[in-house]
């Protein structure tokens, strides 16, 4: 992945009209997806997916009388700092609400990644194109909110909110649930293996602060904030770190327990309430369906447990 610094004029361009032209080809898969149910709503989002197609013919335009006729193809994937989207067709049926704040983050993070361009730019013209973008894409991003008749009286707690929801409970739900569902496999085969409470304890131990050491460095690396206003990467890694090593210390803080049957039984029954303590954050915050989020979480627990207990018992 290149860094966005080390983009030129001609790069940057071209980075956003495949930006212009992925949001275009969203909103439509959005109209699609909500005309059913919410047909108001889908008229909207083709009125904004025609509005990022004439974002893309003016960026074209202007690359054509700088650069010429070939435009590379340079995508978000191929610079470090972007939010990594899941594709629209992953998550049919759509919900209103979880459209809206899709579409509010996507037009918030393209408006941040047009003045950090603008910034850079040499040009008098492209400065002037990629500032005027920035401020259309804000206004897409106050559109996003009327979609949803969010009021406009209450932007500023909504931007808390959304600023809330990127930088501490999307990297906080990666770490617990991580911590939670990898350090079953160890914890449990210790358990079966030695049959030995305090051993166990440390496997479980070195286990959860390994995972949370190496979950916040992969937080951190992951995304630097600049574009996606995620927050600084050192919190996040924190936070993520913080939430791994949580996950994984819920289920072994019973083995200092001398009887290693009663301390697996009652780390088993913690473990379970974990899940599904997930299951509920991913349902609140993260609007996925209960019966996703159950058999994601739950699910997914229970194989690692069983793996564990395969493995312990061998």
């Amino acid at each position: 992945m290149r860094s966005f610094d080390t983009l030129t004029e001609q790069e940057i361009l071209a980075l956003a009209v495949a930006l212009e032209e992925e949001d275009a080809r969203i909103y439509d898969d959005f109209a699609d997806g909500l005309k059913e149910n919410h047909p108001e709503q889908a008229e909207q989002f083709k009125q904004l997916r025609r509005e990022e197609d004439g974002h893309r013919h003016r960026l074209l335009d202007l690359y054509r009388r700088r650069f010429g006729d070939h435009v590379p193809l340079i995508r978000r994937q191929d610079v470090r700092g972007f939010v990594q989207r899941r594709p629209v067709w992953l998550v049919r049926p759509l919900g209103l609400k979880a459209v809206q704040k899709a579409a509010e983050t996507m037009e918030l993070e393209t408006k941040r990644f047009y003045e950090a361009a603008a910034r850079r730019a040499g040009d008098a013209g492209v400065r002037q194109l990629l500032g005027d973008l920035a401020e259309e894409e804000r206004d897409h991003a106050h559109t996003a909110e009327q979609i949803a008749d969010a009021k406009l009286s209450e932007e500023e707690s909504a931007r808390q909110k959304r600023l809330f929801l990127l930088q501490v409970i999307q990297p906080g739900l990666a770490g617990l649930m991580d911590g939670s569902v990898s350090t079953l496999a160890p914890l449990f085969a210790a358990a079966f293996a030695t049959h030995n409470s305090w051993q166990t304890f440390l496997v479980g131990l070195a286990a959860s602060v390994g995972a949370g050491i190496s979950m916040g460095f992969a937080e951190a690396l992951s995304d630097d904030g600049s574009l996606t206003g995620r927050g600084h990467p050192c919190a996040r890694g924190l936070v993520c770190g913080i939430m791994t090593t949580v996950g994984g210390i819920g289920h072994t803080l019973p083995y200092p327990i001398p009887n290693v049957r009663t301390a697996t039984t009652v780390a088993a029954a913690v473990a379970f309430v974990e899940l599904g303590v997930i299951s509920w954050v991913r349902h609140k915050f993260m609007d996925t369906p209960w019966s996703s989020a159950v058999v994601q979480v739950v699910l997914g627990g229970a194989l690692v447990f069983l793996v564990g207990i395969l493995i312990g018992s061998s």
